[in-house]
């Protein structure tokens, strides 16, 4: 594993003086003048570019600002002003979920959909020290084969069926399936932008974490970033409460864990929506042009008649294009479902971080989503035979070290996740994961999400759909009477 920073912000006059050789001696850039600067715009009459002037000029001063403003008083939004770049190389697919669950940062990672893979995988210190190191080896080895030919198999497809599909969609559908197959420990890559309060937060729940790779990622880190930012990043240590709080609620709740499995048609369900969702999207649009209190606009838009209420939603939306996203009124209606996806589709949906979504640990009960082309192909006996084998390693490592029973997964086995989404939050995901060019597992999960969300909010998301049928819609939509 390396953890590498990459880059970070600095004032402009520090970069000039390095630029052109004037910073003093032994002097090294920081972000933290910026903050400290920002931190004084609330309070000195000074522009703020004089201020970054004054922090810039004395960078133990701002040092010791920052440490007081941002630890002291608590204003620990001064920190974001610290921006990081940061490359992780070498960390397992099962770390890059957590590295991934953080919202306010940004991540670009190694895609297995556009790459073909070379068999590196991580083997955890939990599942050596238990001495099962040469069990997990032989069967990702084993999974990793398997990988390999179902992509010639799959490349050999228009051969085979005849379907005439060009050269490089065959390829994509064959990395992209085949990778089904592939274990959590799968080696990956990624770049990662996040500011300084992120990074704090990375680090200390790091520290808290039960598997001992991602222990290592937050020390590693810390140790890239402390030297640059020292007064911004500082409480590092795990908390009792994100040590602890899992195993104490575990010992609370003694309710038996389920074995229910999961089948297509109740991979996806809603479990809750805001009461009454259209009319309070639609009172709240009435609100912004009025200025009249929310609860008599939602009283009005209730003595709307249906025909009043569907004209004034197509006007709220008939000027939006396939790239605009609906009024932050759609925001005022709640929607959570319960999803079973497999760790591929996960992977994707995880990605939308302004939604709050909870996952639950990987169940090989909940079976594993087996891409068609892997059935076209007829390979899908060698699949399920080795999803079984998996299993029966998975219960071998659960007994002596269950903290690290899911590197053995694979990309096709399932978890129940709770995903919570306001209604132009399920706008974004359904342009960009309904659109024909998204990953099939993900389209069929968020058109399944539109379809129950509209059942409840028929008017909210009367536009909702991929980028590729958008002005199709828009049109039908619009003609509709």
């Amino acid at each position: 594993m390396d953890v590498i920073l990459a880059g970070f912000n600095i004032d402009r006059e520090a970069l000039r003086e390095l630029e052109d050789g004037s910073a003093p001696a032994g002097s090294r850039p920081t972000p933290e003048t910026v903050s400290a600067a920002y931190a004084r715009i609330s309070r000195n009459p000074r522009p703020v570019n004089e201020l970054r002037r004054i922090a810039s000029g004395d960078v133990e001063k701002a040092r010791r600002s920052n440490r007081n403003i941002v630890f002291d008083m608590g204003h620990s939004s001064i920190a974001e002003h610290a921006v990081f770049n940061i490359d992780i190389l070498g960390v397992s697919r099962l770390a890059v979920e957590f590295i991934e669950g953080f919202r306010l940062a940004s991540y670009t990672e190694k895609s297995q959909r556009y790459i073909r893979l070379d068999g590196d995988f991580v083997v955890s210190a939990e599942i050596r020290d238990a001495g099962l190191a040469d069990l997990f080896i032989e069967t990702v080895n084993a999974q990793n084969a398997l990988y390999r030919k179902l992509l010639e198999a799959v490349l050999d497809l228009p051969a085979s069926d005849g379907t005439g599909e060009p050269p490089s969609f065959i390829e994509s559908a064959a990395k992209e399936d085949a990778r089904y197959i592939l274990s959590l420990a799968t080696e990956s890559q990624l770049g990662m932008t996040a500011n300084a309060r992120t990074l704090e937060l990375m680090i200390r729940r790091a520290a808290a974490h039960p598997l001992a790779e991602v222990r290592e990622f937050g020390q590693r880190l810390y140790d890239a970033v402390r030297e640059t930012a020292p007064s911004l990043i500082r409480y590092t240590d795990a908390t009792n409460f994100d040590r602890d709080t899992p195993d104490a609620l575990k010992e609370t709740l003694t309710t038996p864990p389920g074995t229910e499995r999961s089948t297509d048609s109740d991979s996806v369900v809603l479990v809750h929506a805001t009461p009454d969702g259209d009319n309070m999207i639609l009172a709240s649009l009435m609100q912004r042009v009025s200025g009249r209190p929310l609860v008599n606009c939602l009283d009005e838009v209730r003595r709307l008649s249906p025909a009043e209420r569907e004209s004034l939603m197509k006007t709220a939306c008939s000027r939006m294009e396939s790239y605009d996203a609906p009024l932050r009124e759609f925001e005022t209606a709640d929607l959570v479902f319960e999803v079973v996806i497999s760790a591929s589709c996960f992977a994707q949906m995880k990605r939308h971080r302004m939604a709050t979504i909870i996952s639950r640990d990987y169940d090989p009960a909940l079976g594993a989503t087996v891409p068609e082309t892997i059935i076209n192909v007829g390979m899908e006996k060698p699949f399920r035979a080795m999803i079984e084998r998996t299993n029966g390693v998975y219960e071998r490592l659960r007994d002596d070290a269950p903290g690290a029973a899911a590197y053995i997964l694979t990309n096709a086995h399932r978890r129940r996740v709770i995903v919570k989404m306001n209604v132009r939050e399920l706008y974004h995901v359904s342009r960009l994961r309904e659109d024909r060019h998204a990953q099939w597992d993900i389209r069929h999960t968020a058109r399944r999400m539109v379809e129950l969300g509209r059942n409840v909010m028929p008017l909210s998301l009367m536009f909702a759909g991929g980028k590729d049928t958008f002005q199709e819609m828009k049109r039908d939509r619009l003609e509709e009477k």
